[in-house]
C-alpha cells in the first residue's frame, strides 16, 4: 500500500471512531471511557486516541463525575461530554430534486441529517423553507441546541454573482434570479451562511476529505443533470471575476447539434448528462435483453462489468475528457477529479477521460494530471458546505 494511501485509510478509520463517539455522546449524554468503548465496541486506545483529539478541537470536555467526587472514595472516575460549544455547523446541499441538511463538523463528522425531495427550481421560497425545516431536523438528530451551531453554508446548483450574491442565470433555476439566497436562508436560520455553486462545494468537499487531499490545482467535475465544475488553484477556490467561472457544461461540441437550456446548440450537458447516459444504457440494455426495456436501470456502479454498457459510459467520459483537456493545457492541474451521479461510474468513465487527456492534451501537461472519481459520491457538495461553514465560523471568531 503506498504512503498516500494508507495515510488516507487511516483518515478514514480516525473518522469512523470520531462519528462513532461523537454519535454516542450525543445520544447518551456524558459516559466514561469504558462506557464509551463498551456502547462503540471501539478499543481502549482507539477511544483514547479520539477523545485526546476531539478534547483538542474543544469538540469535547472530560471531567470528574459528580457522583465520583461526593464518594469521596479511590481515583475519582471522569466522564466525556460533548462541549457546550462543540464548534458544530450546518451543511445544505440543494439540489435540482432534493434538499439535504447536515450538521457536523468541518472534519467530516456527520452527527445529524434530514433530506427531502421536492423541485426546487420553480419554488424557491418553499425550497428555503423546507432547507430550515430540514436544518431543525438535523439539529434534533445531532442532540444539540439550535444556539450550538455557529454557521452554515450551502450549495446550489445555480451561477451565483459575487458581487450582488444573487442567483445570476436565467437558463438554470430561473425563478430565483435576483435572490439572495445567503439572506433568506439567514433570515430563516437566525445564523450567518454561505452560499456558493454546488460544484465549488464539491471541490471543497473532496480537496478537504475525498480524493483532492494534498492537491493544491484541481478541477473537480459535477456531472449530474447538468455539468459544472470547481476549480482550485494555488490552493485557493477560484471563482472568476464575477463568481461565474467554471460553467463547462455550456462548452461547445463540434458537430453536436441537441438543443441546450443556455439556448445554443451542442453543448456539453446536451451530451454528457446523467439523464443523456441513462437513455443511452436503456436503448443498449434493451438490445441486449433482446428487445425487453429495462424496467430500471441499475445504479451506474454496477454497470462497469457489462461491456456494452462500459462502452456507453466510457463513451461519455471520452467526450467529457475532449473538454477537459483543454483545461488542462490551460491550467495544468495536478488532479482532475470526476463527481455528481455521473460520477458513480467510475473506472470506465475515468477510463475515457483519460484516454481524451491524453490524445488532446499536450504530453507534459497530460503526463502530470492525475484523473481520479471522487471519493465522497455525491456527498461531496453535503461535506464541501460543511467544511465551508467551519471555516466561516473560524474567521470570524
Amino acid at each position: 500500500m503506498s504512503d498516500l494511501h494508507e495515510s488516507a485509510a487511516l483518515s478514514a478509520r480516525r473518522l469512523r471512531t470520531r462519528t462513532a463517539l461523537l454519535a454516542v455522546l450525543a445520544e447518551y449524554g456524558a459516559l466514561s471511557r469504558a462506557d464509551l468503548g463498551r456502547l462503540t465496541g471501539l478499543s481502549r486506545s482507539a477511544v483514547s486516541s479520539a477523545v485526546a483529539d476531539l478534547r483538542a478541537e474543544g469538540a469535547v470536555t472530560e471531567q470528574h463525575a459528580p457522583s465520583a467526587v461526593a464518594a469521596g472514595r479511590g481515583r475519582p472516575a471522569a466522564v466525556v461530554a460533548l462541549s457546550r460549544d462543540t464548534g458544530l455547523v450546518l451543511g445544505l446541499d440543494l439540489g435540482h430534486s432534493h434538499i439535504t441538511a447536515a450538521v457536523g463538523t468541518g472534519e467530516g463528522t456527520v452527527l445529524g441529517e434530514a433530506t427531502a425531495h421536492l423541485d426546487i427550481d420553480d419554488h424557491p421560497e418553499q425550497a428555503l423553507d423546507t432547507a430550515a425545516d430540514l436544518a431543525a431536523e438535523a439539529v434534533r438528530q445531532a442532540g444539540c441546541e439550535p444556539g450550538g451551531i455557529g454557521a452554515a453554508a450551502a450549495g446550489l446548483p445555480a451561477a451565483m454573482d459575487l458581487r450582488t450574491r444573487t442567483v445570476r442565470s436565467p437558463t438554470v433555476l430561473a425563478k430565483w434570479i435576483g435572490l439572495d439566497p445567503a439572506a433568506e436562508l439567514g433570515r430563516r436560520l437566525g445564523i450567518p451562511v454561505t452560499v456558493a455553486n454546488d460544484a465549488e462545494m464539491g471541490a471543497r468537499g473532496e480537496r478537504a476529505l475525498g480524493a483532492g487531499r494534498g492537491f493544491g490545482d484541481l478541477i473537480y467535475v459535477k456531472a449530474s443533470h447538468g455539468v459544472g465544475s470547481g476549480l482550485v488553484l494555488g490552493g485557493q477556490v477560484y471563482r472568476g471575476a464575477l463568481g461565474l467561472a467554471g460553467e463547462i457544461g455550456h462548452i461547445q461540441l463540434p458537430g453536436a447539434t441537441n438543443w441546450c437550456r443556455c439556448g445554443n446548440r451542442g453543448c456539453l450537458e446536451t451530451v454528457v448528462s446523467v439523464q443523456e447516459v441513462r437513455r443511452r444504457l436503456t436503448h443498449v440494455l434493451a438490445s441486449a435483453d433482446r428487445g425487453a426495456v429495462p424496467a430500471e436501470i441499475p445504479p451506474l456502479a454496477e454497470l462497469g462489468a457489462r461491456p456494452a454498457a462500459a462502452r456507453v459510459i466510457t463513451d461519455a467520459g471520452r467526450t467529457l475528457g475532449r473538454v477537459l483537456a483543454d483545461l488542462v493545457n490551460c491550467l495544468n492541474p495536478a488532479a482532475i477529479i470526476i463527481g455528481g451521479e455521473l460520477g458513480q461510474a467510475g473506472a470506465p468513465l475515468v477510463a475515457g477521460v483519460r484516454e481524451s487527456v491524453d490524445r488532446y492534451a499536450q504530453p507534459a501537461v497530460a503526463e502530470a494530471v492525475e484523473i481520479l472519481p471522487g471519493a465522497l459520491g455525491v456527498r461531496a457538495e453535503l461535506h464541501g458546505a460543511l467544511v465551508t461553514a467551519a471555516e466561516s465560523r473560524r474567521s470570524a471568531a
